[in-house]
């Protein structure tokens, strides 16, 4: 067998599950997981490596009509994943009745691509019902492969991989082979203590937050980081950091626990909390942290 090798995107409405489909695959954690939307703000490559096949997975944000700059800028993420896939992954869950985004939505019926279509969370449905969405988009497209699948389950996630090769175009693979990720460790410790952020705090807070590491210092037996947590006001800094200090602990505390199982190394993580006004909205500021 000659070597395969392509780019797999997936796209989707936000919560559907699709940053727990490539984590599983990857069997690595890349993308945060938490049950709001709008979690996955940029685009993460998870790369799954086998002997003669390299699939590069694109998680993107969850597709949504922005409000403000930042989103716009996520759903530019969104766009690429349109432009240079090999395969696109449509992941929905039952009752969906198609993208947020009509633009979107109407792109992707329109493609000249495979599409592989993804109803997930079936564990959670009817098989009667099921069977009724699963009729419904072989309707909307009928050139799709249509799986069910539970991707927290990993169920029928490896009929779904199998698939994918078979779709594949010959190619050598487009990153070392001992890749993972296109992202670096800062990016990942990040995202982990953004999680915690949104695992941890309601209403308007979590998405008015973003974080900077600063200082990575690595030693022998220790990596010291600086993680800036910026907020868009003074009273989001206040609810951050609760009562006596409670909330901004809770933070550090499991951060630096999942940190420290990512890089195998103790960790001494800081993370200070400034203002920064309207930052979503500001070009500058938004290219600065990577959008």
């Amino acid at each position: 067998m000659k070597h395969k090798s392509g780019f797999v995107n997936i796209i989707g409405n936000p919560n559907v599950g699709k940053s727990t489909f490539m984590n599983s695959l990857i069997e690595e954690k890349l993308s945060i997981i938490t049950n709001k939307a709008q979690t996955t703000r940029h685009r993460i490559l998870g790369i799954l490596n086998e002997k003669d096949v390299q699939i590069v997975f694109s998680d993107t944000p969850g597709i949504i009509n922005p409000k403000y700059k930042l989103q716009e800028s996520m759903m530019s993420f969104v766009k690429s994943a349109f432009e240079d896939a090999d395969i696109i992954i449509y992941m929905l869950e039952t009752g969906d009745q198609g993208l947020n985004n009509k633009m979107f939505f109407e792109k992707l019926k329109s493609i000249h691509i495979p599409i592989i279509l993804l109803l997930n969370k079936i564990d959670l449905a009817s098989q009667e019902l099921i069977n009724k969405e699963i009729n419904k988009w072989k309707l909307i497209f009928p050139k799709a492969d249509i799986f069910p699948i539970s991707a927290l389950n990993k169920f029928n996630l490896e009929n779904v991989k199998n698939r994918i090769i078979e779709l594949l175009p010959e190619s050598p693979p487009y990153y070392d082979k001992d890749s993972i990720t296109d992202k670096s460790i800062r990016f990942l410790i990040q995202e982990i203590i953004r999680e915690k952020i949104l695992k941890h705090y309601k209403k308007e807070v979590p998405y008015s937050v973003q974080i900077e590491v600063e200082e990575f210092v690595e030693n022998d037996d220790i990596v010291k980081i600086r993680a800036i947590i910026y907020v868009m006001r003074e009273s989001q800094k206040g609810i951050l950091i609760g009562h006596k200090g409670m909330g901004l602990k809770r933070i550090g505390k499991e951060a630096r626990k999942d940190i420290e199982n990512m890089i195998h190394k103790h960790v001494y993580l800081e993370t200070p909390i400034k203002v920064k006004k309207n930052w979503r909205d500001d070009v500058k500021q938004l290219k600065r942290f990577g959008y």
